[in-house]
C-alpha cells in the first residue's frame, strides 16, 4: 500500500520526469559527419592552357595512377615536420571525396585534354588493336601529398609524384623520359581547410609542370607514322 501512494505523490512523479530527462541527456550524439572535399568545379583556367589558335598535340594515353597504400584512402594527411616528420597524422572530421591519386589523375586528365585527344588504358589498347595506332603513354605515381608543417603555425601543401613518359616502337617501349616533381604551396591557415587550399594550389602547379614537360619531350622525339 505504501508503494502505492508513493506512485501516485505528485512530487515523486516530477522526480521520475527529472530523472529520466537527464537519462535521455546522458545519451550519446549523433556521430559528427565528415566534411568532404574536392579539387572544386573545374572553372577557374588552368595556368598551362594555351591559346585556342594552338595547334593541337598527338593523342596521349594516360594510366592510372600508382601510390603508396597510405594514399588510397580519402584521409586529408599531414606531418609535423617540426615534430616528427616520418609520421603521417590524418585528420579526424575532414576526407577527400575521392583518393588524391583519382583526383588528382582527374586534374591532369582536363588540363591535357584542352590541347589533345586524351584516353585511358583500355581505350588505347582498342585503338592499337583496331588501327595499329599506339599512342605515347605517361604513368604517374603519387609518392607524397600531405599539409606539411614547417612549426605549429606555417604549414604548405606538399605534392610529389613522379612521371614516366612511354613510346610502344616495333622493337618494344622505349622511355621518353622521366622526372620527380616536386610542388610546395603554403597554406593560408593551420588547419585541414588550409591544408586542402594548399594541396589544390601545389597540384595545379604540378599539372601544369607536367603539361610542359610532356610537350617538350613529345617536340624534341615526334613520333614517326606507321
Amino acid at each position: 500500500m505504501n508503494a502505492i501512494r508513493s506512485l501516485m505523490n505528485p512530487a515523486a512523479a516530477v522526480l521520475g520526469c527529472v530523472l529520466l530527462a537527464a537519462g535521455c541527456g546522458a545519451l550519446p550524439d549523433k556521430p559528427t559527419r565528415a566534411t568532404l572535399y574536392d579539387f572544386g568545379p573545374g572553372l577557374a583556367a588552368p595556368a598551362a592552357a594555351a591559346p585556342s589558335s594552338a595547334a593541337p598535340l598527338p593523342t596521349l594515353a594516360l594510366a592510372e595512377f600508382d601510390s603508396n597504400t597510405r594514399l588510397d584512402g580519402t584521409q586529408i594527411l599531414y606531418r609535423l615536420g617540426y615534430a616528427d616528420a616520418n609520421e603521417l597524422r590524418p585528420y579526424g572530421q575532414s576526407r577527400w571525396s575521392l583518393p588524391p591519386a583519382q583526383l588528382l589523375r582527374q586534374r591532369l586528365s582536363d588540363t591535357l585534354a584542352e590541347r589533345r585527344t586524351v584516353l585511358g588504358p583500355a581505350e588505347s589498347a582498342t585503338i592499337s588493336r583496331s588501327k595499329g595506332e599506339v599512342p605515347d603513354m605517361l604513368r604517374i605515381s603519387l609518392d607524397e601529398f600531405s599539409q606539411y608543417f614547417d612549426s605549429a603555425s606555417a604549414s604548405v601543401g606538399l605534392v610529389r609524384l613522379r612521371a614516366t613518359l612511354v613510346r610502344s616502337t616495333a622493337g618494344g617501349d622505349r622511355v621518353l623520359g622521366q622526372r620527380v616533381f616536386t610542388v610546395r604551396r603554403p597554406a593560408p591557415s593551420a588547419d585541414a581547410p588550409g591544408g586542402v587550399k594548399a594541396l589544390i594550389a601545389a597540384s595545379d602547379a604540378a599539372v601544369a609542370e607536367v603539361v610542359q614537360w610532356v610537350g617538350q619531350l613529345q617536340q624534341q622525339s615526334p613520333q614517326a607514322p606507321r
